[in-house]
């Protein structure tokens, strides 16, 4: 088997496809309006200590175990620890949170992909707020869009794997990420140099104690934690997998700085877009998930030449999201290969028959299934999916990781630190035995339970 497993091209290869499994929409949508909503710069240094504690070294276990498995998280457990037979729950749990993940991942790349055609076309140019909030209501109201954008994801995303590793996924992940970082970069100058953006970039940046936002210092060191541990996308195997692709020439500790550094700066240069652009247009930088799809297009028809530089913008997240969802199949089709014995085609084939059927109660959860609420209240089935993933399949997995890589009964420290310390490069300190035994698993059960309690209390308030 390990003779006929697939490799990555480079090393630049392995660190733009982990990288662009990090950044999706929640990294450069989901930072910025929790830096607003928890005080600015001290969010954002709580979140980069966090991000050193928690993220580098969980993020070093999944890449340790893919690569010294050689398998993905559904076999991984039988190849290193075959007479521990319960760790087997933990892949099908991986398998599980990676279906869950884009049966509601693509519906939501594909509203991005819609708001790319849309600002393209000019579908946006001349309306006021209320007309951008009825676009978007429109949008979410029209069932072909809906299932149409989301199938295309899907077919799409499943025709670059087919073509192979390096050809395809490798391949496509470079240019994408290079077009997503140029974007980036050319958006964060302009919104810069707007008039009056500044001060945008003071609260992004200077830190202060005088203002943890509106939940209090407790909150925003919460919310900073829940950030650092989801950011990268831990703890269903979507990082494991480009472990068993790679040798082992390099340790895996610098590695995944490396990963979470490129996963930062893009997250970072998003706050650079967004922020400046708040200030200079007089608009609340905590706004929430509302900032994307209703106020930045308000903002766009309120600059010079705002359709270019929102179609821009749209092309940008189309991009973040795309990279996320060609990681993640790859994870799903290395599963049913592994599980079945299939080629690459076939099982590429087969998924790409599934995932637009699981994904169609989603993508029709906000117009022909609008009546459905299936966590009470307002809920749509996006919100149930995004909860079981979110909520449960992620920190559940990754602390199994972290349980999995430090016990005895599991694979051990040994057996981890071996494999992450092998080959040149940034070593995993030994001295962090306590940190990865202790402090990161209670980490995560406290973001487990801060999650779960953060939707009952915003269910039954």
């Amino acid at each position: 088997m390990d003779k006929e497993r697939e490799s990555l091209g480079s090393r630049l290869g392995f660190i733009l496809l982990s990288a662009g499994c990090a950044i999706g929409i929640g990294n450069v949508w989901k930072f910025p309006w929790m830096a607003g909503q928890h005080g600015g710069g001290l969010f954002v240094v709580t979140y980069l200590a966090f991000l050193l504690m928690l993220g580098v070294p969980l993020l070093t276990m999944e890449f340790a175990a893919g690569r010294a498995a050689r398998r993905s998280i559904a076999t991984m457990h039988a190849a290193l620890t075959p007479q521990r037979r319960l760790w087997a729950l933990h892949g099908w749990l991986g398998i599980a949170g990676c279906w869950l993940l884009m049966m509601f991942y693509t519906t939501v790349a594909g509203w991005m992909i819609l708001y790319f055609a849309k600002s393209a076309h000019g579908a946006f140019a001349g309306l006021d707020p209320a007309g951008v909030s009825q676009a978007f209501e429109a949008c979410l109201a029209s069932p072909g869009q809906q299932l149409g954008a989301a199938v295309a994801v899907s077919v799409a995303g499943f025709a670059v794997c087919a073509c192979g590793l390096r050809s395809g996924l490798e391949r496509i992940t470079k240019w994408l990420m290079l077009a997503l970082l140029a974007l980036m970069a050319v958006l964060a100058v302009h919104s810069i140099c707007l008039e009056g953006g500044a001060e945008g970039i003071a609260f992004y940046l200077k830190p202060s104690l005088a203002s943890p936002g509106a939940g209090g210092t407790a909150t925003m060191i919460v919310a900073a934690m829940n950030q650092a541990f989801f950011t990268l996308s831990l703890g269903i195997g979507s990082m494991a997998i480009f472990g068993s692709y790679i040798g082992r020439e390099r340790t895996l500790a610098g590695e995944a700085i490396n990963v979470a550094l490129l996963d930062t700066a893009v997250a970072f240069l998003a706050g650079f877009i967004i922020f400046p652009a708040c200030s200079a247009f007089n608009v609340r930088p905590d706004s929430g998930p509302s900032l994307i799809f209703v106020t930045l297009p308000n903002v766009f028809n309120s600059m010079p030449a705002g359709r270019l530089w929102g179609t821009a913008f749209f092309a940008f997240m189309s991009a973040a999201a795309f990279t996320t969802v060609l990681a993640v199949f790859e994870n799903l089709i290395a599963c049913l290969r592994e599980k079945t014995g299939w080629t690459r085609q076939r099982a590429a084939f087969a998924c790409g028959i599934a995932m637009p059927v699981l994904s169609a109660p989603c993508a029709l959860g906000f117009n022909i299934l609008k009546d459905i609420h299936p966590l009470g209240g307002s809920s749509t089935i996006l919100d149930l999916e995004d909860s079981l993933v979110s909520d449960l399949a992620l920190p559940i997995g990754a602390l199994a990781f972290a349980l999995y890589c430090t016990r005895s009964w599991g694979w051990g420290w040994n057996g981890f630190i071996a494999e992450a310390n092998t080959g040149s490069g940034t070593r995993f300190p030994p001295c962090l035995r306590t940190l990865a035994t202790w402090f990161i698993p209670i980490a995560i059960i406290v973001i487990l339970v801060a999650g779960l309690y953060s939707r009952f209390n915003h269910l039954h308030p």
